[in-house]
């Protein structure tokens, strides 16, 4: 595994990313480009994600980098609830939906997974050196 240097190093961030650029393509269509609210709100929740992995990567320390990292979770769960609401006004197919949500889910998994690292690790981050 090669050493974390910057945010844009981590694949959760990555996939975020990618995450991203999936809703603002399925957002910008349609019904959904229609629906303001929904549709922004999909949008700050899936830019939540990765803006809260980087700053929280860029503050340099274990514990405000965990409650970040706590905050880009759950805007990966806010981010489930709207396309919920995506699909039952019909702005979705079942196959967008479920890719989207699946992507999410993964993306939900990897901040686990980090958080989980993170805890256990004995790196405090780069400001506690």
């Amino acid at each position: 595994m090669s050493k974390i240097q910057r945010f844009e190093d981590f694949e959760v961030w990555q996939k975020g990313r990618e995450l991203t650029n999936m809703l603002y393509g399925l957002s910008a269509n349609g019904a959904f480009s229609r629906d303001f609210v929904l549709r922004d709100q999909v949008r700050r929740a899936v830019v939540s994600v990765m803006a809260n992995i980087a700053e929280g990567y860029e503050r340099g320390g274990d514990k405000e980098f965990l409650q970040f990292l706590s905050v880009a979770k759950g805007s990966c769960g806010e981010l489930r609830s709207h396309l919920c609401v995506a699909l039952d006004q019909r702005y979705l197919t079942d196959a967008q939906y479920r890719l989207a949500c699946d992507k999410a889910m993964e993306v939900s998994r990897l901040i686990s997974g980090l958080m989980r690292y993170l805890r256990q690790s004995p790196l405090r981050g780069s400001k506690y050196r």
